[in-house]
């Protein structure tokens, strides 16, 4: 089993930085089974989508909306990814999620996990 705790949200004002971090902790076998880590978030009123995944063979993903502005990493030896969001715009105003894979028990199927989220909230 894993815990994702995400941190690191809060106000900031358009054109603004933050920085999200995400540790997973649990049982050092489901750690090892995760194949990607990624941050999801979701704004008032709208469905959760995709804003970036890094597999485990280090490539990145980002969805249109955050690409070259945020970016994704990972600190493999704390068992933490992070988010870093530049130039902020009021449209990035949501929950942060962060998400990933893992197997429960040996040789079992890969089970979503969630973090409880943390808010970003752009403005003036």
């Amino acid at each position: 089993q894993v815990q994702l705790v995400e941190s690191g949200g809060g106000l900031v004002q358009p054109g603004g930085s933050l920085r999200l971090s995400c540790a997973a902790s649990g049982s050092v076998y489901s750690i090892t089974t995760m194949n990607y880590m990624g941050w999801y978030r979701q704004a008032p009123g709208k469905q959760r989508e995709l804003v970036a995944i890094i597999i485990r063979d280090g490539s990145t993903t980002y969805a249109d909306a955050v690409k070259g502005r945020f970016t994704i990493s990972r600190d493999n030896a704390k068992n933490t990814v992070y988010l870093q969001m530049n130039s902020l715009k009021s449209e990035d105003t949501a929950v942060y999620y962060c998400n990933t894979k893992a197997a429960r028990v040996r040789n079992g199927p890969l089970r979503d996990y969630w973090g409880q989220g943390t808010q970003v909230t752009v403005s003036s």
